[in-house]
């Protein structure tokens, strides 16, 4: 069986394999390499360095989680919708830990400015507008929204919740419904 060409989009690809198999740390030129079988000297005729390497792994999450929350959201509004924008952060976070490692990590102004991260902010902010909230009260329930997710993703992926009664999913289920309460109420109330 031959490999593919080496190309920016294999060599983000197999860091992105990599990442999720041995965490995102584990991205380094070498282990890239060796992955794709080829000599480290290789990739920098395709891609600068581990920061282009990380960027594209950052991008391609991105543009991956843009799919399914596309999904995830389509023909839906206010709770349905975000529990749909949750569900799939949720998922993503488990099916591909180190591509989720990649977005919980600072992004490069050309990662900021890709289409893909264009698209995810879209969507989340397609979202929140279904509650009503103004351009400004829609910023805050982003970031309240990202905290409630990848602190709930953390703190389930290194076992936080592995020892109490009832099940995680109760204690989900029940923390989105107290995000729709608040989003709704909020949007009376901004200011």
């Amino acid at each position: 069986m031959s490999r593919p060409p080496l190309t920016p989009r294999t060599i983000v690809t197999a860091a992105a394999d990599l990442a999720d198999r041995d965490g995102f740390d584990a991205i380094v030129m070498s282990s890239v390499a060796r992955a794709l079988g080829v000599r480290t000297a290789s990739l920098y005729g395709h891609l600068k360095d581990r920061a282009a390497v990380c960027d594209g792994v950052h991008e391609l999450a991105l543009a991956e989680l843009a799919e399914v929350v596309a999904d995830a959201v389509a023909g839906r509004s206010r709770r349905d919708a975000l529990v749909g924008l949750g569900a799939a952060q949720r998922d993503y976070a488990r099916r591909f830990p180190g591509r989720w490692e990649a977005l919980q990590r600072r992004a490069s102004p050309g990662v900021v400015h890709s289409d893909a991260a264009r698209r995810l902010a879209t969507l989340t902010i397609a979202v929140l507008r279904g509650y009503g909230l103004s351009e400004v009260e829609v910023v805050h329930a982003v970031r309240m929204l990202a905290a409630f997710v990848n602190g709930f993703v953390a703190l389930e992926r290194t076992g936080g919740f592995d020892y109490r009664d009832p099940d995680t999913e109760v204690s989900w289920e029940r923390a989105l419904d107290a995000l729709d309460t608040v989003f709704t109420s909020w949007a009376g109330g901004a200011q």
